[in-house]
Order: structure tokens, then sequence, then C-alpha cells
């Protein structure tokens, strides 16, 4: 019964530290990242197996079956210490953040978002009307832009040259 309402717990600790970690403001991401931290410490906890046993058994020859494993006790007070300098380190940045901004919202990029529009734009290929060159069709070649080359109407063009949804 223990195991499962640990377990509970610790998928509880889990998911409201991502759900934190996902929101916009700095303190937000700052408390799920000492969520998870917390978390982390009690599955590693949790995986040790039962409290309370010795490290080192007193004059028994059966050691493996009442000794308890120290290596999750160390990979906890190792993550403690983890949790501990990179919490400081992000309140450190959040305080900055709000001392320069006067709030703790962080804010889309706008290079980010250039980039990212920039190449939808090469993934999508050459805009219609535009050879692979990037040139528009018919105006490098001297005749009017119709949007046909010289070998006939355009692939994506049906019934003599008119595109889906465009009228004579």
């Amino acid at each position: 019964m223990i195991d499962g309402t640990m377990a509970l717990v610790v998928g509880g600790l889990f998911a409201i530290g991502f759900y934190l970690m996902l929101q916009r403001s700095l303190m937000r991401i700052v408390l799920g990242f000492i969520l998870l931290g917390h978390g982390t410490n009690l599955l590693l906890l949790v995986a040790g197996g039962t409290p309370g046993r010795p490290p080192v058994p007193a004059g028994t020859t059966d050691a493996s079956a009442r000794t308890a494993d120290p290596l999750p006790q160390a990979m906890a007070l190792t993550a403690i210490v983890i949790t501990f300098g990179l919490t400081a380190f992000l309140m450190a940045l959040a305080y900055r953040s709000w001392r320069l901004s006067g709030h703790d919202e962080v804010h889309d990029d706008v290079e980010d978002r250039l980039i990212g529009t920039a190449r939808e734009r090469a993934e999508a290929g050459p805009a219609p009307g535009r050879d692979e060159g990037g040139s528009a069709s018919g105006r490098d070649k001297g005749g009017p832009a119709t949007g046909r080359d010289e070998a006939g109407p355009a692939p994506d063009r049906d019934d003599g040259g008119t595109a889906p949804g465009e009228n004579r």
C-alpha cells in the first residue's frame, strides 16, 4: 500500500512540476523545478527499499537480506545539492529579469519567430508563379507573366490554365 501511495505522490510531483515548467512566468518555472527535485528525491528514497535497515550488519552471515542499499541515499544527497544549486541560479535569473523588465513573464523571441517563418518558407518550396531560381515565370523570358511556361499549363492548374477557385 505504501509503495502505491508513494508512486502516486512521485507521479503527482512530476506532473505538477512539468506543468509549472511549461508556463511563461519565471517564478512558476522555478517552483516547477523545485517540485521536480523533490519528486526525484522521493523516487530515489523509495527505490532504496524498506527504511530502518542498517547499512552494515553486525555478526550475521546472511548480510544481503538485512542490509540497506546506500547508493539511493547517496544519489538523493547528490540530487539535493544539484537541485539547490540550480534553484539558486534560476532564482538569480528570475530576479535579474524582474529588475530589468519589471515582470517575470517570458516573451516570444522575435529572432526565433523570424527563423521559424524562414524555415517554413524554405520547406514549402518556391512560391506559385516562380521557377526554381525564385524569379517570376514569363517575366525573365520577355513575355507577359501568365503563370505558364513554354511547355503548357502549370501542373497545379486544371481546365486550360485556370487555378482552382480562380475565375476568368
